[in-house]
């Protein structure tokens, strides 16, 4: 984050800062320390936020678009251009998912549950990376996987081509991008040396 904030001071860049997955890294308020820095730093920063993981919203497409400005003058400015653009584009969005997360976050007792339900989430698929490192690992040597336990999210890249991502789905019933882009949250212990073998067998 050092060397982002770095650069965009050197080079006079505006950040674009997707905030897509907050809770499911290292924490709610830890995910955040990026975003709080940039900042801090730089006179203009834009943030999109979704609660479409976090708050499993998928359906609702419940976000925001935040911006920093470096001074009132141009906060006003960039709020009648935003309006503007807003109005041409949908006019007004739809309330019932922000409402569901405005409800959320104006009770107590609600976000203590939310937040402990993240948690327990972000734990899982962070056991789930380790589990699936560890069986691709024990079935085979010619590929490292460990990169996989050291990210963080729902979603990680095998590195699979194309033609290894179709046999996957044809031969085993796994399915993922073409990328091998693989939802690790769709994982389960169970289901591990299944998943392991198979993608061993395309490699």
């Amino acid at each position: 984050w050092d060397q982002v904030a770095n650069l965009c001071e050197a080079n006079g860049l505006i950040p674009f800062v997707d905030m897509a997955y907050q809770g499911f890294g290292d924490g709610l308020e830890e995910d955040t320390y990026g975003l709080r820095m940039l900042s801090a730093r730089l006179p203009e920063v834009i943030v999109a936020t979704s609660c479409s993981k976090n708050f499993g919203l998928y359906r609702e497409r419940t976000a925001a678009l935040s911006f920093v400005f470096a001074d009132e003058q141009q906060a006003n400015a960039g709020l009648s251009n935003l309006l503007s653009v807003a109005r041409s584009i949908y006019s007004m969005p739809p309330a019932h998912g922000s409402a569901l997360v405005d409800i959320i976050l104006h009770s107590s007792e609600l976000t203590t549950v939310w937040s402990n339900e993240l948690t327990t989430m972000r734990e899982r698929i962070a056991g789930l990376r380790v589990d699936l490192v560890q069986s691709l690992n024990q079935l085979q040597s010619q590929r490292d996987f460990t990169f996989i336990a050291k990210e963080r999210g729902m979603f990680s890249f095998l590195g699979l081509s194309v033609e290894q991502v179709h046999k996957l789905k044809n031969d085993y019933s796994i399915y993922m991008t073409d990328t091998s882009r693989i939802s690790v949250a769709g994982l389960t212990k169970e289901k591990m040396d299944y998943v392991s073998r198979a993608i061993v067998s395309v490699l």
